[in-house]
């Protein structure tokens, strides 16, 4: 496994990928070592977070707002640096945020090229790459339209999409279905499950809601309250597909949100 670094792009590998491929065979797709992330001399965000992710797996981090759930994702895709510890990654991570963040100017179908044509992907290959991208998440039939003429949850669809164009097989989740109505979140819930599944990601999902880290993931790690450590780590073992109001979920999201209460009690004390 290769220490997370920023590698040069080649032409055959435009994005990167195979400068960060794991070395020896692990079956660990992330691994973090007493990460800690203090800011400046004061904040401590992250406090000696140890962790593996095993390659396919979905991982689920729950935690009082400001436990650094946000600040450990931006650590593991390397767009913030940890004051200590050590980050591996197999492979170059992609970040999908809660907001889209697409281009307003662009189409849907250019939006999700984007990515590809900032890695010099000839623009035949790009395209239809994104048709199938595009196809993936249900959205072959609004190629041509632009975010403003979207809603919400497909404009959300677009994002995935245009996360999926980087061929990442890491990919790193903050709360990207927080805004959304409860049947559009589950909705999208079972799009993400499917292409998760289909292509053998490895996610790290944020999310403040635990039913839904429930829902989605293989393992629910439960953060401390500022500074950010592994309370818990909870195996999730139902059988998929599941749903918001399934026995099973609902059992273990008691048993989490229990988890989590404490720490935002002690976190108030």
């Amino acid at each position: 496994m290769t220490a997370l670094a920023v590698p040069d792009a080649r032409a055959d590998d435009p994005f990167g990928i195979n400068a960060f491929r794991e070395e020896g065979g692990s079956d660990n797709a992330v691994v973090l070592d007493e990460v800690t992330k203090r800011y400046g001399r004061g904040t401590l965000a992250l406090d000696g977070i140890d962790l593996r992710v095993r390659r396919g797996e979905f991982v689920c981090f729950v935690g009082a707002s400001g436990c650094g759930k946000s600040t450990l994702l931006n650590i593991v895709s390397g767009l913030d640096k940890a004051t200590s510890g050590r980050v591996s990654v197999a492979g170059r991570p992609a970040l999908m945020f809660q907001e889209h963040a697409l281009m307003p100017w662009l189409s849907s179908l250019d939006n999700v090229a984007l990515p590809m044509r900032l890695a010099g992907v000839p623009k035949a290959q790009r395209l239809e790459r994104a048709h199938e991208l595009l196809a993936s998440v249900h959205l072959g039939d609004v190629v041509d339209k632009r975010p403003h003429e979207l809603s919400g949850g497909m404009r959300q669809r677009v994002a995935l999409a245009r996360t999926l164009a980087t061929e990442s097989q890491v990919l790193l989740m903050d709360e990207p279905f927080g805004a959304l109505d409860a049947m559009t979140r589950d909705l999208l819930h079972d799009e993400l499950e499917s292409v998760w599944r289909a292509r053998g990601l490895t996610v790290l999902f944020v999310t403040h809601n635990v039913r839904e880290a429930v829902r989605l993931a293989d393992r629910v790690v439960l953060l401390s309250s500022r500074p950010g450590r592994v309370v818990q780590e909870y195996p999730i073992e139902l059988p998929r597909p599941r749903r918001f109001d399934d026995p099973g979920v609902g059992s273990a999201t008691g048993q989490i949100t229990t988890a989590l209460r404490k720490e935002v009690a002690r976190h108030g004390d």
